[in-house]
């Protein structure tokens, strides 16, 4: 039997099997691994060795291995065996890896599998590729234990002994009537604990957490996360149960939505493969746009500078704060913005709370604010004695910017999800332009007032 991936693996040992050509031991040791382990394995070969070593696997570990190797690897198997041998691979997939097998492979590759399964598989992906993408629908799998209310205990056991090979998960098993109406839940351990004569109908859990085929994949990570469920159905619009999400599922989506979430708090638009498996001109393309838009946007910076520079001309002095400033200021921001959209992203933080996460930011902006701008004039007066009023106005100004930069940096995640924009769009980038902006107007017109210069 396969390990549970507590074990290690020597990687090179394995290689170095597969380059001696010493494909029977290479055999023995890996039916003794994980299929993930394997997949790693696999990976590292070259085209020709990759065919070989997978096809002298067994035919159901085969299949395991197959689901978690990447893309291009998977396209190379199928473009390398036989019609057969696809047709079984296939066949034995569960549903959610078929649809996302379909989902990703090039469209030559995609009619030469289709072309090899089975009607009814056939129809079957083609209803869940049906789904809109990043919906329950679009994850679902179709294999799941399902019992009808009037069966006994010892019914249920001799049903799940003879499913449970062609099924994702048995723990949690679903109670329906004969129009497959969802009627209740109910796991092993609570058959287990009942006598073999009592029925189904009386043991169920009728409180159940279901998912709508449509509803977002992020909500349902959100609520499996929140309840600690193993796996989730869903139902079609009229209460039908259609398939289960299990948690293997919602990992993935989870981490498919922190990657996003990153790459547009970065300013880059997502990319949906690896990064070491994106071309340059594809990272190029995903990172320019934003990039663009916050090059022209400082232009704003540029225009406030130019209006006040009657001001540093007078005093050139204040030319050197600008950068303190403006970094302190958009660092403020970047650290509130990341605090709001990380709260929303886990339900903790609301739109309706935004009075209270300003008055909290703005508090916290306060002390925090104070305390930078007594360490900075402390530091100014010994850097530069005798400018007590430039002082002055170098940490008045830092100690608003913070302030300014805290309530920003709360508010405009906040307002793109009331918009019904994604918040990480409102992340470091962003907030910093705009921040310097206001950090900078901020600056100049308390030097003007404070040291009577005219602009």
């Amino acid at each position: 039997m396969p390990n549970d991936g507590n074990e290690t693996f020597d990687m090179e040992h394995l290689l170095e099997l597969a380059k001696e050509k010493k494909y029977r031991l290479l055999k023995e040791e890996l039916v003794e691994l994980n299929e993930v382990d394997i997949a790693s394995f696999i990976e590292e070969l070259d085209s020709e060795r990759t065919v070989i070593v997978f096809r002298m696997l067994p035919k159901a570990l085969a299949t395991e291995v197959f689901a978690e190797l990447p893309v291009d690897k998977q396209s190379h198997i199928i473009n390398s065996i036989t019609d057969k041998e696809l047709s079984e691979i296939v066949e034995e997939l569960y549903v959610d890896d078929a649809v996302d097998l379909v989902e990703e492979l090039p469209a030559t590759v995609v009619r030469r599998v289709l072309q090899n399964t089975k009607p009814e598989t056939r129809k079957l992906i083609n209803q869940f590729l049906n789904y809109p993408e990043n919906t329950a629908g679009s994850i679902m799998t179709a294999e799941y234990i399902g019992l009808k209310k009037n069966m006994t205990v010892e019914q249920c056991f001799a049903y799940i002994r003879h499913h449970a090979v062609n099924s994702e998960t048995i723990y949690t098993c679903y109670v329906m009537d004969e129009k497959r109406m969802l009627d209740g839940v109910v796991t092993v351990k609570d058959l287990l604990l009942q006598p073999y004569e009592r029925q189904v109908g009386d043991i169920m859990d009728t409180h159940v957490i279901k998912a709508q085929t449509t509803d977002d994949q992020e909500q349902v990570a959100d609520t499996m996360n929140k309840y600690g469920l193993l796996s989730m159905p869903v139902v079609d619009s009229e209460d039908r149960l259609v398939g289960i999400i299990t948690v293997d599922d919602v990992m993935e989506v989870m981490e498919e939505e922190a990657t996003e979430d990153f790459e547009k708090m970065a300013a880059m638009l997502p990319s949906e493969k690896p990064y070491l498996k994106t071309g340059v001109f594809t990272l190029a393309k995903n990172r320019i746009p934003w990039l663009l838009i916050l090059m022209l946007s400082s232009t704003i910076t540029g225009g406030i500078l130019v209006k006040y520079e009657n001001a540093f001309a007078a005093i050139p002095l204040l030319v050197s704060f600008i950068p303190m400033l403006m970094d302190t200021g958009g660092n403020s921001g970047s650290q509130s913005s990341t605090m709001i959209i990380r709260g929303m992203a886990i339900g903790d933080v609301e739109p309706s709370d935004i009075l209270k996460v300003v008055w909290k930011e703005v508090r916290v902006g306060v002390i925090v604010g104070f305390v930078l701008a007594v360490v900075n004039f402390i530091r100014l007066m010994i850097q530069y004695p005798g400018n007590t009023m430039i002082c002055v106005t170098v940490v008045i100004s830092l100690f608003c910017t913070v302030i300014v930069a805290k309530t920003i940096g709360c508010t405009l995640p906040i307002g793109a999800k009331v918009l019904k924009l994604d918040p990480a769009i409102m992340a470091s980038p962003m907030i910093t332009t705009i921040v310097d902006a206001v950090s900078l107007m901020v600056y100049f017109n308390l030097a003007c007032h404070l040291l009577d210069m005219t602009v």
